[in-house]
Order: C-alpha cells, then sequence, then structure tokens
C-alpha cells in the first residue's frame, strides 16, 4: 500500500457532489457517489476541462467543458469528445478521515 493522505472530512461532501484537492503536486477530483467516494485525475483528458465541477450521474462524471463521459472506477471514457481515459487513485474512509492512497 502507498502513502495514505487526507484530503476531507466525512459528511463535508455531500452525495453527488465533487472536491477539488492537491496531492503531492497532482490536481485530483474526489467525488461522494452513492457506492462509495471516487478519486480521479481532475483535468479532462479532451482541453483540461475541470471535472470536480462536472455532473455526477452513477458512477460517471461529465466534464462542465464539452460533455466527455468518465467511469470514476475505472477511469475510462464513457462518451466523446475526450479518447483517453484518467488515472484513478484507491479511497479509504478511517472514521472520520477521508484519504487517498498514492
Amino acid at each position: 500500500m502507498g502513502n495514505l493522505v487526507e484530503v476531507a472530512k466525512v459528511g463535508e461532501l455531500e452525495p453527488g457532489e465533487g472536491k477539488f484537492v492537491e496531492v503531492e503536486g497532482k490536481e485530483i477530483a474526489l467525488f461522494n457517489c452513492e457506492s462509495g467516494y471516487y478519486a480521479i485525475d481532475n483535468e479532462c483528458t479532451h482541453v483540461g476541462g475541470p471535472l470536480c465541477e462536472g455532473d455526477i450521474d452513477g458512477d460517471t462524471v461529465t466534464c462542465p467543458w464539452h460533455g466527455a463521459e468518465f467511469d470514476l472506477k475505472s477511469g475510462e471514457v464513457l462518451g466523446p469528445p475526450a479518447e483517453e481515459g484518467l488515472n484513478t487513485y484507491k479511497v479509504h474512509v478511517d472514521g472520520d478521515s477521508i484519504k487517498i492512497e498514492f
């Protein structure tokens, strides 16, 4: 297991909400979904839209700039115009802390 870095507290993000966090110089989007917390690269692979501001539907986030869709669990592209997937990061809930494995 890699380093665990605390990025939020449980209850800080409402279900269906995203948040920008920076961990070790990387911009990451943290999401609270019905099925749990997920963390992916914040920058859309199309032209860099901020995914933390995107709409969430289930385990899918839609880029607010041009509508590219990504699977929050795998980082896979689900809809254009993006063609490349994103890095994902393991999220751990430890008591009231939300941590990303890095």
